[in-house]
């Protein structure tokens, strides 16, 4: 059988390993107790029991005094749009026209293509006109002249 230490020893690396691939900071935490309950059996190989301890005491403590304050300190505080909500409030052009009869248009903004319905009660909107994008409903989007 293996000594306590190597079992210890490669317990810590496979948290560390798992952390690199999940990067959720959760497994850093038992890594790190893992790593002082093999410091443990270096120093006290006879006691299993100490060993245990040691890395639940220890990766329990981290998890639940180190990691609000880890999520506090890396929190993203980029408050950019990143998906298609950012060109709410935009203007686009019309490139098919959007009336009674052709309910459904086309506008083009930053350079896409969208589907288009009128949000307002106006008889239509030509072609070449401007628009403002209110909302987003699907794949369609809201808009109206400004």
């Amino acid at each position: 059988m293996l000594p306590m230490w190597i079992l210890w020893l490669i317990a810590s690396g496979v948290f560390f390993l798992g952390e690199i691939f999940t990067v959720s900071f959760l497994l850093f935490w038992p890594g790190v107790g893992a790593f002082l309950a093999f410091l443990t059996s270096l120093l006290v190989p006879e006691n299993l029991l100490l060993q245990v301890a040691v890395f639940v005491i220890s990766s329990v403590i981290m998890i639940v005094f180190t990691k609000p304050l880890v999520n506090r300190l890396f929190k993203n505080k980029d408050d950019t749009s990143m998906n298609n909500s950012a060109i709410i409030g935009k203007k686009g052009t019309v490139i098919k026209q959007i009336d009674d009869q052709n309910p459904i248009g086309q506008v083009k903004v930053n350079g896409e293509l969208w589907s288009a319905i009128k949000s307002d009660k106006a008889k239509s909107i030509s072609v070449g006109e401007s628009v403002i994008i209110e909302k987003i409903d699907g794949v369609k989007l809201l808009v109206r002249k400004p």
